[in-house]
């Protein structure tokens, strides 16, 4: 048994009980007194188990994983950020907007959705045929005046709708053999020009097109979109002119991004056209042009199908015409809008989004109230269209006597008044029925959800501009 001092006296060491255990873990001070150790304790033999370290080792594991991960989702959102000022393509910077536009529109309701609905197309074009005597409508002559005979309209411009007195106006309603104003009026010099110039080559091709679809892009205003080819059959390619009209500036403009005219001047399906001396400087009124006017640029053509510019071609146009025209015994066909049905409404929409000068909006709306225009009445069982306002981006059409003459008398109102062309057509409708009640004309107006299953819908590449003075 060994002693041990402690306080200045000798004691007997004790290995057991509670004394021995204080005094095992005492150490002497030294001479100075000044510091007292503790006996150290022994190190835990479970921290040099193999267990425990391959608990550390995937402790590490995650923790690395944790920061990784941490690591990577960081970069892929400085990625997104950093997209947002790449150069995309267009359609696909379109695409992108569109999504995003919403969200930048702050608008106190939820917009309304609109959706297509079924077709009942026929199954291929090889199942089709135009009906015996299709085309045993109102018949009469209609020419155009090349140039402008009016002496009071000796000015030294020439102007593209022509000078039209109001009295030449009204009987030009009548559905007769006459001679009226069509655009491309030139002026009373010689060589005075009324603008929408063609070349040769362009006019020559258009000479030969019996079924024509055509839209239009002027001051760069939109996309190009092509039809979708694996839709469109391989009789539709031979047989139907696909034209696209284009100023020099949105040429110079697709071909940046990439839609260069090939040797026979086709992109895709389409055919570019460019159009030089524009006849308006309103953009909008210049593609009026092409839109009313079909039967003028395709002088051979039996149909056409016009389509606006925000739109793609989705469907055979073979099977548009075969629904809408020949199955419906009707020569000229629209849909009516998707919101608005009377020209009321459309009028306040108009101003509200500041789509043309207030002015000119309110002359033409009284002018076309003074000469009996009425608010469309849905309850009215004698109401001659479902819908007083049409939506004008998709427009068919037969060449008949009466659809051109439609087509005239709706573009003259476009040329004396506003070219939001929504505020005409009502009037230009009712105006030629009422004066000639015993020459019908076969208007088919179909639903808003089948226009949107024949194409679809974009929105244009640049925001409205403001409205013309």
């Amino acid at each position: 048994m060994a002693l041990l001092k402690y306080n200045g006296e000798w004691l007997q060491e004790r290995r057991g009980g509670l004394i021995g255990a204080i005094l095992n873990s005492v150490v002497a001070r030294n001479e100075q007194g000044s510091r007292v150790a503790r006996r150290g304790r022994r190190f835990p033999r479970n921290l040099l188990k193999p267990s425990f370290f391959r608990w550390l080792l995937l402790l590490l594991a995650v923790l690395f994983f944790c920061v990784f991960a941490t690591f990577v989702l960081k970069l892929l959102s400085n990625g997104n950020e950093e997209e947002k000022h790449l150069p995309l393509s267009g359609e696909v910077l379109e695409q992108v907007s569109s999504y995003d536009a919403p969200l930048t529109r702050p608008k106190s309701k939820r917009r309304k959705q609109h959706f297509p609905c079924e077709v009942g197309l026929a199954a291929a074009v090889d199942n089709i045929l135009e009906p015996k005597n299709y085309m045993n409508f109102t018949q009469f002559s209609l020419e155009y005046v090349e140039r402008e005979v009016n002496p009071h309209a000796n000015s030294p411009q020439s102007r593209f709708g022509g000078y039209q007195t109001l009295n030449e106006r009204k009987k030009s309603f009548l559905a007769r053999n006459q001679t009226i104003r069509c655009g491309f009026v030139k002026g009373m010099s010689r060589l005075s020009s009324p603008g929408f110039e063609l070349s040769e080559n362009d006019k020559a091709y258009m000479n030969t097109c019996r079924v024509a679809v055509s839209s239009c892009i002027f001051g760069s205003s939109d996309f190009l979109r092509r039809p979708t080819s694996r839709l469109i059959s391989e009789f539709s390619k031979k047989n139907v002119c696909f034209v696209m009209f284009v100023d020099e500036q949105t040429l110079s403009k697709l071909s940046s991004e990439g839609h260069t005219p090939d040797e026979k001047g086709h992109v895709g399906l389409w055919k570019i056209v460019v159009v030089r001396n524009l006849p308006y400087l309103d953009m909008r009124k210049t593609g009026k042009v092409p839109k009313f006017l079909s039967h003028r640029l395709f002088p051979s053509s039996r149909y056409s199908i016009w389509l606006d510019s925000k739109m793609r071609l989705n469907t055979d146009p073979m099977l548009i015409i075969e629904f809408f025209l020949w199955r419906m015994r009707a020569e000229y066909a629209i849909s009516n809008h998707y919101d608005r049905h009377c020209v009321w409404e459309e009028v306040l929409q108009n101003k509200r989004l500041n789509k043309y000068n207030h002015t000119a909006i309110d002359e033409q709306f009284l002018f076309y109230q003074s000469d009996g225009l009425r608010k469309f009445n849905p309850s009215d069982p004698n109401t001659p269209l479902p819908s007083y306002v049409p939506e004008g981006s998709f427009i068919i059409r037969a060449h008949t006597p009466m659809s051109n003459l439609f087509s005239c008398l709706w573009f003259n109102e476009v040329d004396r008044f506003t070219s939001r062309d929504q505020l005409s057509f009502a009037y230009t409708y009712l105006k030629l029925t009422r004066m000639n009640p015993d020459k019908p004309f076969h208007l088919n107006m179909f639903k808003d959800c089948e226009r949107r299953a024949l194409a679809k819908l974009f929105r244009h590449r640049l925001l409205s501009s403001p409205p013309p003075p």
